[in-house]
């Protein structure tokens, strides 16, 4: 009696051929042997995943309690809650604004609550702490507690605010790499950490303001809490993320910058943190450079501008990731991977929308999620192919690229028909009319 034969996977269509995969490698099969599938290497216990988040969440937990305990003690119970109730207000939208941005190739949301904590938690420890002792500091030193105050809020205060900040798209950016790939990603990371840091300031600004007024006896627009929460949250809700936005965008650039290009990966996040120290410093000298209206006209004059700019940049670079989707994956449908009209239906927000509700409607809301898994797998490897046609990638390119068509090929059957569907509904691919037999008749024929 023969052996029975060992049952294989089938892992799909060849590869498509890449300039330099033979220097990559030797191919792997796409499906691994249930035998490695199995396999986990041994770690030392610091290593292991779960002690790195435990690590990190009881970090950012204990820092957390220290600064809403600080928060708390500066405002008082009442003004902690009224701070709080008005601080949260722009959160959402700013979180929205950045996660649409971050649509085309949208990271793990661990890493964008992780930005956020730090931001809210670590960043804003480190702000009150280290602003409240330099001031102290100088005030000791130079007998002059006015000039202590501005010199601290002119200067102190931008550098070690937006270091601190900068400290969280610095840990993603080593510790993430994956997930960190050009500058929509330094963008967004920068804005959820300038979010965070922004709301849990606003707490304390605002709340100091309720217990003035309350002090004071004032209601009302007349109030500082009405002036407060009319600049802060009203006028210039984006200003934090603006600051931030200017070291990731550092960092992202550092991050499309090829493997020789050392001198561009050193330089450019510390040059995007000192342009992001100079925008802050601008911001909270107005008045006192400026004069009484000096805050209106840096705000008109510079600020509205420059966050016109970034938003631009931003958005083209969005558009820039679509056009490097549609460049890059018709080397993989082509070699049949992907459906031929999948390429056209992924460089599409749109269609990738109607993609998802079309496998919704016609196999269930498992299928839609499995059509939004194949579409993120998708931008993945349009990604990484484009890394690699730079140089940007290491030597695990050829395993990632195989993990990534494993992926595809196990959706196949759910997300090609939706594709097609969506590329020809949204006008991505044309649709040849129906053909029409009206039995020879011909009205321009001459009988």
């Amino acid at each position: 009696m023969s052996e029975p034969t060992q049952q294989r996977l089938d892992p799909g269509p060849a590869i498509p051929v890449y300039e330099r995969q033979q220097q990559l490698g030797d191919l792997w099969t796409a499906v691994p042997e249930p035998a490695r599938r199995r396999y986990r290497p041994r770690r030392a216990f610091w290593r292991h995943r779960a002690v790195r988040a435990g690590a990190v969440i009881t970090l950012l937990a204990l820092c957390g309690l220290v600064i809403l305990a600080l928060v708390r003690d500066q405002t008082g119970t009442e003004g902690f809650l009224v701070g709080l109730g008005l601080a949260v207000l722009p959160v959402p939208l700013l979180v929205a604004a950045f996660r649409w941005l971050d649509r085309v190739d949208p990271g793990p949301w661990r890493n964008l609550l992780f930005s956020f904590a730090w931001g809210a938690f670590a960043a804003a420890l480190v702000a009150i702490i280290a602003n409240t002792f330099a001031i102290r500091w100088i005030a000791t030193a130079t007998a002059d507690p006015a000039g202590a105050e501005s010199l601290g809020v002119t200067v102190i205060a931008p550098v070690v605010e937006e270091s601190a900040k900068a400290a969280a798209i610095l840990l993603v950016f080593l510790f993430r790499r994956r997930d960190f790939t050009g500058l929509v990603d330094g963008v967004v990371f920068a804005g959820f950490t300038a979010t965070g840091f922004a709301f849990t300031e606003n707490i304390l600004y605002l709340g100091s303001a309720f217990g003035e007024d309350r002090s004071a006896g004032s209601a009302g627009l007349a109030s500082i809490t009405a002036a407060t929460f009319f600049v802060r949250v009203v006028l210039a809700p984006f200003a934090h993320p603006l600051f931030t936005v200017l070291t990731g965008i550092g960092f992202g650039l550092a991050a499309t910058a090829a493997r020789h290009q050392k001198i561009r990966r050193l330089v450019l996040p510390p040059l995007g943190l000192v342009l992001a120290m100079g925008m802050h410093a601008l911001w909270n000298g107005s008045t006192s450079l400026f004069g009484p209206f000096g805050f209106y006209a840096v705000y008109a004059v510079f600020m509205v501008p420059v966050f016109g700019l970034l938003t631009w940049l931003a958005i083209w670079s969005r558009q820039r990731e679509l056009r490097t989707v549609s460049a890059e994956l018709p080397a993989y449908a082509a070699a049949g991977w992907l459906p031929a009209s999948a390429p056209q239906a992924l460089s599409s927000m749109r269609a990738r929308t109607v993609a998802r509700d079309f496998a919704a409607r016609t196999y269930g809301r498992q299928a839609s999620r499995s059509v939004g898994e194949y579409e993120a797998f998708a931008t993945s490897l349009a990604f990484l192919r484009h890394d690699a046609r730079r140089g940007r990638t290491g030597p695990d390119f050829v395993e990632r690229e195989q993990e990534l068509l494993h992926h595809l090929w196990e959706r196949r059957e759910t997300a090609g028909p939706a594709l097609t569907y969506a590329a020809r509904a949204t006008g991505r691919v044309p649709v040849p009319p129906p053909y029409i037999d009206y039995d020879g008749y011909n009205p321009y024929r001459q009988y």
